[in-house]
């Protein structure tokens, strides 16, 4: 274990000018405060933030983030106080040390497991965006943690930790650029959560290296002794692979370990810029490189500062081999990425405002949003988690996204105002799906509509984080005023037809009664179906709770009848479909059929044909039933999807009848599905959007009349 003296003499190495006294008074107080604690191990407690602050000085780090890391658990595991490290050791040591601090207790009266994890994220976030360095000492806390891992005797508590590593901190190690501990955790994740897999990896490896001999020093040897003949001044070295880097390659291509050609990397220092141009032209002048496998991370640097030139080629010993080629100081953030950014003057610590940690700002961004912490967590994974892929604005401007991202993310990336009114997008140059996976280097023109709001459908596709809260954020708002003024017209109709006047004073029963504290959240609560009118109604007048329930055929005439007492029913208008108002697959209601309402506990109101089988299931809950109806104007252009089968011979230009028939109709078909063949004749089910009914039924008299189509129905199941 490491003595003070030790600890001070590592920190002088490499600032001469830190304040070694404030490390030593922080070895002290922890050393007394975990005096009496020990390890699963066995050790002294205090071997654990003492080796945390060793992992920091190999890093390079401020005698600040040392002493951090020596007082970093002694709010939390001894009788020490925050108050105690600000008054001993300032305000700044006070703020880092309460930013690492774990956090166990949390506003949730009974959080889960998930929650728990995502509200202490949530707050290590918080502490992170004021200071780096808090991420950079909880880094090195987990990775102590994690190489202790072995002494903790629950499986299950090896296995949650080990998969809170691999899923938070391998990544925002990754996104700050510290590679070398990102692929430690990773590797050390593996060998808890797949051990069979780690084990046979190696065993794959000593392999290879017995039948290769020193393949790595050989390969190292002969690019050091090409640049050098070449008149360039530069240092190679090379290491295999991690087994957990080559298992995802594997999972990822899909391929066994004998197809792996890269299983080795090589790096090549030099001193500048133009110096890795000339190594590059070097290395592609001796030997053959493989297409489509270099990338220049130079002239587009990643997000989180990494810089580099990669390039495969069949090398030395007719190997494949993956070199990057970087200067010194590159390699140094490649290593250590944020904590490389450290400098040392008048004895104190300075950041670099480095642009690449702008994902901070938009995870907070996210926060300030609220959401359920797992939402947060899962936005956060997603920003964290995926490779990159570079994009430009048509002025040329550089957007890194994650693979797979589309114009939408594209779109929110820029400005959440240009995603919101996002109507269409053009990749280089042609009008393109929404949906489109960008690939490297396209070049994006959004194109907006102030009257454009943000689709529930766009969460299918985005990948982005930010893009799934920013739509996420607008759905809930509007979901949640939707509830309320469906609740609200389901209420009003309920007290009118047991002949009641609906007011404030009229309610305050029902509030108390259903432990509600404001008629909007009243409203919300039968929106959203958790009561319906008539048991707002028998709350306020109890005396009516005996009133008998009509049956189940005559709710239904009630619900349809055309008379006077139409006004009473509640009217679809102006609901976004899927938030608060969901239309029945099962007979796929139109403007003109005669529909009823279906309150369904948490999700709003079902729509149904009157018709529909499946009500005759929902017959013993009638006080569920609405009288709704649809408000749509003879000039109304929303679209509704309705639902045929067609009988087609077996004929060529038979499908190109049925579609040029749609056409001519102005529908549009959104889906088709082959539902039975034979010789002779074909059975289609079609998705059309069309207006209303009498769109729908003039379209299948169309149908009707060609002399390819032998038979087109309706479907109402």
């Amino acid at each position: 274990m490491l003595n003070p003296d030790d600890l001070v003499a590592r920190v002088r190495r490499y600032d001469p000018d830190a304040d070694v006294g404030l490390v030593a008074k922080a070895f002290d107080f922890s050393l007394e405060a975990h005096s009496t604690q020990t390890r699963a191990s066995g050790e002294p407690y205090f071997s654990h933030p003492l080796e945390v602050a060793g992992i920091l000085t190999d890093m390079r780090l401020d005698a600040a983030s040392i002493a951090t890391a020596l007082l970093h658990d002694t709010v939390e595991d001894t009788v020490a106080t925050l108050d105690q490290i600000d008054t001993q050791f300032g305000a700044e040591i006070a703020q880092l040390v309460d930013g690492v601090t774990k956090l166990t207790m949390l506003e949730h009266v009974r959080p889960t497991k998930q929650s728990r994890e995502a509200e202490n994220f949530r707050k290590l976030l918080l502490a992170m965006s004021n200071d780096l360095r808090v991420l950079i000492v909880k880094l090195a806390d987990r990775l102590h943690n994690m190489r202790t891992l072995n002494f903790i005797g629950s499986t299950e508590k090896r296995h949650r930790i080990a998969a809170e590593t691999m899923d938070i901190y391998a990544p925002l190690a990754e996104r700050i650029g510290m590679h070398a501990i990102k692929d430690e955790l990773e590797d050390l994740s593996f060998a808890e959560l797949n051990p069979e897999a780690r084990e046979s990896i190696l065993g794959r490896l000593e392999y290879l290296r017995t039948e290769s001999g020193d393949a790595i020093a050989k390969i190292t040897s002969e690019l050091e002794r090409t640049l050098s003949s070449a008149g360039l001044d530069a240092t190679a070295f090379g290491r295999e692979k991690r087994p957990y880097s080559i298992w995802r390659k594997m999972e990822r291509k899909n391929i066994s370990f004998e197809q792996l050609a890269d299983v080795m990397a090589f790096r090549i220092l030099v001193e500048d810029d133009d110096d890795c141009y000339r190594a590059l032209g070097i290395v592609h002048r001796a030997w053959p490189m493989i297409p489509e496998r270099f990338k220049d991370f130079i002239s587009t640097p990643k997000p989180n500062g990494y810089r580099s030139v990669h390039t495969t080629v069949i090398g030395p010993e007719k190997r494949r081999i993956e070199i990057q080629i970087c200067t010194r100081d590159m390699n140094e953030v490649a290593e250590h990425g944020v904590a490389a950014h450290w400098q040392y003057k008048d004895g104190g610590a300075i950041k670099e405002s480095a642009q690449q940690f702008s994902w901070i700002r938009q995870l907070l961004e996210m926060l300030e949003h609220g959401g359920h912490p797992e939402e947060f967590l899962e936005h956060t994974k997603l920003e964290m988690y995926q490779d990159q892929v570079f994009c430009f604005t048509p002025k040329g401007g550089l957007i890194a996204l994650p693979r797979g991202a589309t114009p939408v993310d594209f779109a929110y990336a820029v400005h959440t105002n240009v995603g919101d009114t996002c109507v269409g997008a053009k990749v280089n140059g042609r009008i393109a799906p929404l949906r489109t996976a960008l690939e490297n280097g396209d070049q994006i023109e959004i194109m907006r509509s102030s009257a454009q709001t943000p689709s529930p459908t766009w969460l299918y596709f985005v990948v982005t984080g930010k893009a799934r809260s920013a739509i996420r954020r607008f759905v809930r708002v509007q979901q949640d005023q939707q509830y309320v003024d469906l609740g609200s017209a389901i209420v009003r109709r309920a007290f009118e037809q047991a002949g009641h006047p609906l007011n404030s004073k009229a309610l305050d029963r029902a509030l108390t009664v259903l432990n509600l504290k404001s008629e909007e959240e009243l409203y919300a609560h039968v929106g959203q179906g958790f009561a319906s009118g008539k048991e707002v109604v028998s709350i306020v007048f109890p005396a009516e709770t005996e009133r008998r329930i009509p049956s189940f055929v005559r709710s239904a005439i009630r619900r349809v009848r055309a008379d006077k007492n139409v006004d009473r029913a509640i009217p679809i208008k102006g609901l976004i479909k899927g938030v608060a108002v969901h239309f029945a697959d099962c007979c796929h209601p139109l403007p003109g059929d005669r529909i009823v309402g279906i309150l369904t506990e948490g999700k709003g109101v079902r729509i149904h044909t009157i018709d529909c089988e499946i009500l005759r299931s929902l017959s013993s809950s009638p006080e569920r039933w609405l009288d709704v109806s649809w408000d749509v104007g003879p000039d109304s252009q929303e679209v509704h999807l309705g639902r045929i089968k067609v009988t087609l011979s077996n004929e060529p230009g038979s499908l190109n009848a049925l579609t040029g028939v749609i056409a001519k109709n102005n529908a549009n078909i959104t889906n088709l599905k082959v539902s039975n063949r034979s010789d002779d004749f074909f059975e289609f089910l079609v998705d059309v959007e069309v207006r209303d009914v009498k769109h729908l039924t003039g379209m299948i008299a169309a149908l009707r009349a060609d002399d390819g189509i032998h038979k087109v129905d309706r479907v109402r199941a």
